[in-house]
């Protein structure tokens, strides 16, 4: 079976509402939180490697919420398990005076870099992307694609709202086919209305795909993605370019990179449509509907109480 990596992105853990931090907020009766339902459809669609990319200053708390757990549950299965970490002063120039905002999820990435040896993908840890998108993304994976490929899970934008407040979605356009994707607007702000899903004033498609942050990235067989180059070279001229104008609020940020790439022809991006259902914890009112939407999951047998004891 050919390597496939699964890139988590959680350097951001550390937004506190109401009583704790949302990405670790327990979504069901046995302590599980989103990151583990991820991982158990990752490994279930054939990812052999996981990567937790954090802060060193939550490691503790992270291996002690879920990191230890998902280690013994990866070990027996020959899985992988690796720890990076972004960091803020890890730049090529003098860190800005008064920086404290992170770099984004492009440095995010490429804090990984030493470790991605494999086709790979690319998710947020605060996000439940649903068995769909995690096998339709392994099976992309494990094809053969040319260097400047890219795909991305199309989740269908009603499947996406929260009932509590606005969210950020990449809106996406889409070729006559709907095989590949034009363009990617990212598009804030975007709440439910009894008459569908409005960004400032404007009423958007609810069936439209939006980007959810699910990226994938092709490689030859044990050989380093050439994306990563891109990335890195994208990480120079972000820093040449945009930092001196805001050196203090810039983020070199993945998907406004990889618009880039397809605004300018150097890639193409292969949309994966899912029609799951996206479930997260942006504000502290989705915590109890994320939960009853878990235990619904359960009750359908499309998970076991015992996250993990269906898995081979």
């Amino acid at each position: 079976m050919k390597k496939t990596t699964l890139l988590i992105m959680a350097a951001g853990i550390g937004s506190r509402y109401g009583g704790g931090i949302k990405q670790l907020a327990k979504v069901d009766d046995h302590d599980h939180i989103i990151m583990d339902y991820s991982i158990h459809d990752a490994l279930q669609a054939g990812f052999n490697k996981i990567i937790f990319v954090i802060r060193k200053d939550i490691e503790e708390d992270f291996r002690a919420c879920i990191g230890n757990r998902i280690e013994k549950i990866c070990n027996v299965r020959g899985v992988e398990v690796v720890y990076c970490f972004q960091a803020l002063e890890d730049v090529p120039i003098t860190l800005p005076e008064g920086r404290t905002k992170p770099w984004g999820t492009g440095q995010a990435v490429l804090s990984a870099k030493e470790h991605i040896d494999s086709a790979f993908a690319v998710i947020n840890a605060d996000d439940y992307y649903g068995k769909e998108a995690f096998r339709a993304m392994h099976e992309w994976l494990v094809g053969e694609h040319e260097d400047r490929a890219i795909s991305m899970a199309g989740f269908v934008l009603k499947n996406t709202l929260s009932d509590h407040g606005g969210v950020t979605r990449g809106v996406c356009f889409l070729e006559e086919d709907c095989s590949h994707i034009m363009d990617v607007v990212e598009t804030p702000n975007i709440v439910k209305t009894p008459e569908g899903p409005v960004a400032d004033g404007k009423r958007l498609n609810p069936d439209t795909y939006v980007s959810m942050n699910m990226w994938g990235f092709p490689a030859k067989a044990d050989a380093v993605p050439a994306f990563m180059q891109v990335l890195e070279d994208g990480f120079a001229r972000f820093f040449a370019e945009d930092v001196p104008a805001n050196p203090l609020k810039a983020e070199y940020l993945l998907p406004t990179l990889i618009g880039g790439l397809l605004r300018a022809g150097t890639h193409s991006i292969r949309v994966l449509p899912t029609k799951d259902k996206w479930f997260g914890v942006t504000y502290v009112e989705d915590k109890e509907e994320v939960a009853a939407s878990f235990a619904e999951l359960i009750a359908k047998g499309e998970y076991t109480q015992e996250l993990f004891s269906d898995l081979n």
